[in-house]
């Protein structure tokens, strides 16, 4: 992901890449606050930043006994997205949200996570399919209608995304996540993507005027 953005940072004018960040997280997410029907979410593995937002935007999540989940947004200089900076609270609690998407960088189990309501059901891994098969078979015969989940309205969810897309943008062009994606990707020993992370943090002053 590093040495993708690297090259659409060396590609785009600071303020073309501040408002095509700001919209491909925006309608990432709206695509989910926008769709008519029930969405279902079997999660059958390691879900990690996105997966693990948009997953709570759906009306359930089913989850397999292998499954875990984690947002680690601050370790790498970004602030929360999904709606998550709102929704994660109502969802599991503030302690709860707090651990998962601060720097700890909790990330729960499956177990875990149905003991604090981030899912609503988790099953043997074998079986996830099967069971979430009858799951939606069983909202279809009910007509189940969409539902955000903890009482959530669309209106302040789609508010709550618009709010965290802006806030990403400029997270991803600030110091901070220059620095630490320089770091990071130097620890992964891809030295050419890292330099070039360097070599915007070091221009930034010059460049963060055609923001």
């Amino acid at each position: 992901a590093g040495a993708d953005l690297s090259g659409t940072l060396r590609l785009h004018h600071p303020k073309t890449l501040h408002a095509k960040i700001e919209r491909g997280n925006y309608v990432l997410f709206d695509r989910f606050l926008q769709f008519p029907k029930p969405i279902l979410a079997a999660v059958n593995g390691h879900a990690i930043g996105a997966p693990v937002t948009s997953a709570t935007l759906c009306d359930a999540i089913i989850a397999s006994d292998r499954a875990s989940f984690r947002t680690p947004f601050a370790r790498v200089g970004l602030p929360p997205e999904g709606c998550s900076s709102i929704y994660f609270a109502r969802l599991i609690g503030e302690a709860a949200a707090t651990r998962i998407l601060g720097k700890e960088g909790w990330r729960p189990s499956a177990a875990e996570a149905l003991d604090i309501g981030l899912v609503d059901a988790v099953v043997p891994h074998d079986a996830l399919l099967d069971e979430a098969q009858k799951m939606a078979e069983g909202w279809v015969a009910a007509q189940k209608p969409r539902q955000f989940r903890a009482g959530a309205t669309k209106e302040e969810l789609v508010a709550a995304n618009a709010r965290e897309s802006a806030e990403i943008a400029n997270a991803f062009l600030s110091p901070a996540f220059l620095m630490g994606q320089y770091r990071f990707l130097m620890s992964k020993k891809k030295t050419g993507p890292a330099v070039t992370f360097l070599a915007l943090r070091l221009t930034r002053p010059a460049w963060s005027l055609l923001l």
